[in-house]
């Protein structure tokens, strides 16, 4: 019987299917069918993170989206470590050489280099547009696949409050849209430029 630092076995189980779902289809191509083997199954499956992140949530999005490339999500932060024999070879093989021993370089945000910026079409000829994505997580919650829906309200409150204030900025200023009051006709027009998700596992 699994304790309260060990997956349950209702848990398990799906493990266990999503591993024969995983090796058994020739649908899926993605680099969790390529290193998860039955031993690392073994080694892996009763190990939960102290948010309670399982392999499950690890693996969940690869075994049910079979045009998955990656196949795996970090449910938090602690995941990293925990299922590091899962995750290393997936990210060294994806970024073709970024081992476990690999660091990132120091944070530079470039904000002592703004003057180095030219300006790249001064006479206004080629650019229409241009985006800057930025996806960050917030310290005191899990990453996506374990966040409930307490934490998408608590966390969507948290920003509005946010960018309430980044409206007073000119050049930050911008239109927020709230997912689940989207319209399917906004939605459509997101998607196409490329400012919203499509709803598939990427």
């Amino acid at each position: 019987m699994a304790s309260s630092t060990e997956t349950d076995e209702n848990t398990v189980q799906l493990i266990e299917e999503g591993y024969k779902k995983l090796k058994e289809n020739n649908n899926f191509n993605s680099l969790l069918k390529k290193y998860f083997t039955e031993n690392l199954k073994e080694r892996l499956k009763y190990k939960k993170t102290k948010l309670g992140a399982t392999l499950f949530d690890v693996i969940r999005s690869g075994v049910a989206n079979p045009d998955s490339g990656i196949g795996v999500y970090a449910p938090d932060q602690e995941s990293y470590r925990k299922f590091a024999e899962l995750f290393n070879p997936i990210i060294d093989d994806y970024h073709e050489g970024f081992g476990p021993e690999a660091v990132h370089p120091p944070t530079d945000f470039g904000e002592n280099n703004i003057s180095e910026f030219k300006d790249l079409d001064p006479e206004g000829k080629y650019l229409i547009s241009t985006r800057i994505r930025c996806a960050r997580t917030l310290e005191e919650y899990p990453f996506n696949p374990l966040m409930s829906l307490n934490d998408y309200t608590s966390i969507e409150t948290k920003m509005k409050k946010i960018f309430k204030k980044l409206k007073k900025i000119k050049q930050l200023k911008g239109i927020y849209y709230s997912l689940n009051k989207l319209n399917k006709k906004t939605k459509n027009k997101l998607i196409k430029k490329h400012f919203l998700f499509k709803g598939t596992d990427f």
